[in-house]
């Protein structure tokens, strides 16, 4: 085990970058302007590491300063710590950039919004390499695992992370058309009760709050199938096997295509939202600001679709 460093013996740390850039300089004025500093902050930086090291470092010859004796042998010192901080720490940056960007996405956001795209990511930003993680259950962001998670929120989230809305909780339910065997027109939303339908135990709304927001009644559970993703439930339907219920863009392109079709037509708005989470300190990374304006662009161009349909 390495032998614990004198640290009390070390100088003000805040004041070596002041020391670096006036002794280069040979100038307090230039200092300031490149550290984006004010001139006396400067000054305040090189008294502070003075009264530390109990010597001179600069004297001033008219209106210009000059590194002592002392400043001298000290700067190459400075010089050398400084470097060997900045390549360490440039070099913990590449070696996190060489990383996968690690997204955190459920299975049916992943296999039916954010995969078919994923491929125009590509093309426009090669350089970025992009690692998908899927989970069904947890619905948490997984900050310990991942750079970024698309998850819905009902709560607000924690201090420490960013969060860019997606898109807004959209509550409707689908079914083949061939279900509706030739009915002209939107069916009440109470006839739902006498078709199969097909129910996601995984996810936080459900066809009980569905039939409560119109105020129906209980949902009649007979006739529901319970399976453990919106993925399956949508297959099952595009099957003519019952009637599922939709929380976002996910049943767009086969409505689109006619495949599916919203039996009542009407959407209900749900709580919370869809959206883009990482931590803080993330959110200026320029690879994931470059995914983050990307998925708001990609769920702009899905609420517009929406608008329309």
């Amino acid at each position: 085990m390495p032998t614990p460093l004198p640290l009390q013996k070390l100088p003000p740390l805040s004041s070596l970058k002041g020391f670096e850039a006036t002794a280069r300089l040979l100038s307090l004025r230039a200092a300031a302007e490149e550290l984006h500093l004010t001139h006396p902050a400067i000054a305040n930086q090189i008294q502070r590491l003075e009264e530390s090291l109990d010597v001179k470092l600069f004297a001033r010859e008219g209106r210009h300063v000059v590194l002592t004796a002392a400043g001298e042998r000290f700067y190459p010192v400075v010089r050398e710590a400084l470097a060997g901080l900045v390549q360490g720490a440039e070099s913990l940056r590449q070696m996190q950039h060489s990383q996968p960007l690690t997204i955190q996405v459920y299975v049916t956001t992943s296999i039916r919004w954010l995969a078919p795209r994923l491929s125009h990511f590509q093309a426009s930003h090669p350089e970025i390499e992009l690692k998908l993680t899927t989970c069904s259950i947890d619905w948490e962001f997984d900050e310990a695992n991942a750079d970024v998670g698309i998850i819905f929120q009902e709560a607000p989230l924690a201090e420490h992370l960013h969060w860019q809305p997606l898109f807004e909780s959209r509550l409707f339910p689908v079914c083949s058309p061939q279900m509706l065997d030739g009915e002209p027109g939107p069916l009440a939303p109470e006839a739902l009760r006498t078709l199969p339908l097909i129910g996601v135990y995984t996810e936080g709304w459900n066809w009980d709050s569905w039939f409560e927001m119109l105020e129906l009644g209980p949902c009649p559970t007979r006739n529901c199938i319970v399976v453990d993703t919106l993925a399956v439930a949508l297959e099952m339907a595009l099957r003519g096997e019952g009637v599922a219920l939709v929380n976002g863009p996910f049943a767009d392109t086969d409505l689109t295509s006619g495949r599916l079709v919203n039996p009542t037509g009407q959407v209900i708005s749900g709580r919370g939202e869809w959206g883009a989470v990482c931590h803080r300190e993330l959110e200026q990374d320029a690879r994931v600001a470059t995914l983050l304006n990307w998925l708001r662009i990609q769920s702009q161009s899905s609420s517009e679709h929406a608008a329309t349909t």
